[in-house]
């Protein structure tokens, strides 16, 4: 049996009632492939903030760093300016373990109608590589005259050779195993230095991959065709700022944000890797029993993959899929009625059938 420590941060809102979700489903298959977990859950929260003044301990990053990965439900609420949670929590642990890339899988699925006529369950299916520890997203920067007419606000996005090369080189060899097609979002023209260095960059690294074909578009263009043909895309590699927006907005594409996952993958493996559901700590309805836990559920679906099981991941993401296929017990967000419970005891009850 394969033991693993994993850390549990539920965070803020909805995140407290989808965290016991994807726990209560990787307690069950890990029960099915020989699995054992150790969860160590942390309060760390806003409303930890709110009470302690810091949104984990001083030794928040030393304790995180005994485990095997981290799994997060989500960060934010009224009262707490979103700068304060995010830079006081997520974005530390994306930076202290060298979480560099940013996976985010988009597919459209049968039992989940896209916004978007033409996308179509099946034909819609590509990942958004994310640059998830520098670029638009640095700290360098900051404020003068503050409350005079003449106050200004600076901020630098940092890109260097070193943090592009190894996230453009992640979705390449992604895209290898994939479809073989790779698209680099940029904006060099209106960007004069950092975005013609992240082309020249990109230009360098697609030499080594002679089986992926791939171009360039800018963001602006590049948004729009996630709209007008979602179809046409494998993997998707973006900067921070880039990656951040174009996720959410595939994520919109495919459905709803309920269901969108997450990964902040240290590729090395030499720091834990953290996954999370995208749609946030959804405070107006926190606390009704109705939250969507498909995005936890397939984000824990990640980290099982990450962590060497894939047969176990497949079985997650096959009970998912047929869940949201079946429409038996659809949470309000997608046109059903079922509550967080009813949606998770319908996926751990499908994966028990398949088992059988």
């Amino acid at each position: 049996m394969t033991k693993h420590r994993i850390a549990l941060i539920p965070g803020d809102g909805i995140g407290t009632e989808v965290v016991p979700a994807a726990r209560r489903v990787l307690e069950a298959v890990g029960a099915r492939h020989g699995l054992r977990w150790e969860f160590t859950e942390f309060d760390w929260s806003c409303r930890r903030y709110l009470s302690q003044g810091a949104m984990m301990p001083e030794d928040g990053l030393e304790r995180l760093r005994e485990h095997d990965a981290i799994l997060l439900g989500a960060v934010g609420y009224p009262g707490v300016p979103d700068h304060v949670s995010l830079w006081g929590l997520l974005i530390p642990i994306r930076r202290a373990f060298r979480q560099y890339v940013n996976l985010r899988p988009i597919r459209v699925f049968h039992g989940v109608p896209s916004p978007v006529r033409g996308a179509a369950p099946g034909e819609v299916d590509f990942v958004v590589v994310r640059e998830n520890v520098e670029g638009e997203y640095s700290e360098i920067g900051g404020r003068m005259n503050r409350g005079f007419p003449d106050e200004m606000a600076v901020q630098e996005a940092v890109f260097t050779r070193a943090g592009v090369t190894r996230v453009v080189d992640y979705a390449f060899e992604l895209a290898t195993r994939r479809r073989g097609r790779l698209t680099s979002a940029t904006k060099s023209n209106g960007i004069v230095h950092t975005m013609p260095f992240w082309d020249e960059v990109v230009a360098e690294r697609a030499a080594r991959y002679p089986t992926v074909s791939w171009d360039q578009e800018h963001i602006d263009a590049l948004a729009a065709k996630f709209v007008l043909n979602p179809a046409r895309f494998d993997v998707v590699v973006g900067s921070n700022l880039f990656g951040d927006i174009l996720s959410d907005l595939a994520a919109a594409v495919a459905g709803s944000i309920g269901i969108a996952p997450s990964a902040n993958l240290n590729p090395e493996r030499t720091h834990p890797s953290m996954f999370e559901p995208v749609h946030g700590s959804a405070p107006d309805i926190a606390g009704r029993g109705i939250a969507n836990p498909v995005g936890a559920i397939w984000s824990a679906a990640m980290m099982l993959d990450h962590l060497g099981h894939t047969r176990a991941a497949e079985d997650v993401t096959d009970a998912l899929t047929a869940a949201l296929a079946d429409g038996a017990a659809l949470t309000p967000d997608l046109g059903g009625s079922a509550g967080t419970k009813e949606a998770t005891d319908h996926v751990l009850e499908l994966m028990a059938a398949a088992a059988r």
